[in-house]
């Protein structure tokens, strides 16, 4: 069973997920990759989640040589309603009122695939976040010192973004960042991949 089968690569413009991937300690290279995010008809948020994640592992395809991609996507979802990247500090602030004191479910896919074979696997693993009833005030401090407007939900909750919380419920934190590492790294150890 060899350590590194072939090139890790990351499809990724998020340096958040680059930082999860290099707790696992294996080489990898990372290659910024662009699709259009935007979900279809009827789309629910846990298949939105699964289709980005494969379209960005699939989005390699002119990589050379032998390599096993990774792509991942995180959609967040609060009474029927998907919530993107706030961009803005508007948008984040009418997304921290929309979410004030009800639970958020947040969707974050991992795909693995392998070109040489077209072997595809992709998991998608749920995360529900309970937040606390938060004032106009809270939500505007919380914002100028987070600036979570890269970030679906609009909070970093690696960060102060935890404060905002009532609690968490799900198999995997690091789900919540956007790259699920407990199913990554079982997945990665199914290609072959030595992690301990």
């Amino acid at each position: 069973m060899n350590s590194r089968p072939e090139t890790l690569v990351l499809a990724s413009t998020s340096p958040y997920r680059a930082e999860l991937l290099g707790r696992l300690r294996l080489p990898f290279e990372i290659q910024r990759v662009a699709i259009d995010e935007s979900s279809r008809s009827s789309e629910s948020a846990a298949a939105l989640s699964q289709r980005l994640s494969i379209e960005k592992a699939k989005a390699l395809s002119d990589f050379p040589g032998d390599y096993l991609s990774i792509g991942s996507d995180q959609v967040a979802a609060c009474d029927g309603r998907l919530l993107g990247k706030p961009i803005t500090e508007a948008r984040a602030r009418d997304q921290l009122r929309l979410i004030s004191g009800k639970t958020v479910t947040f969707y974050t896919g991992v795909a693995l695939w392998r070109p040489r074979t077209d072997s595809l696997d992709c998991q998608v693993v749920a995360t529900k976040v309970s937040m606390r009833a938060l004032s106009d005030a809270e939500i505007s401090t919380y914002i100028t010192l987070d600036q979570p407007l890269d970030c679906a939900g609009s909070f970093k909750w690696e960060a102060l973004g935890i404060s905002l919380f009532k609690a968490t419920e799900g198999p995997d934190p690091t789900a919540l960042q956007g790259l699920p590492l407990i199913k990554l790294a079982q997945m990665l150890r199914d290609q072959g991949y030595r992690i301990p």
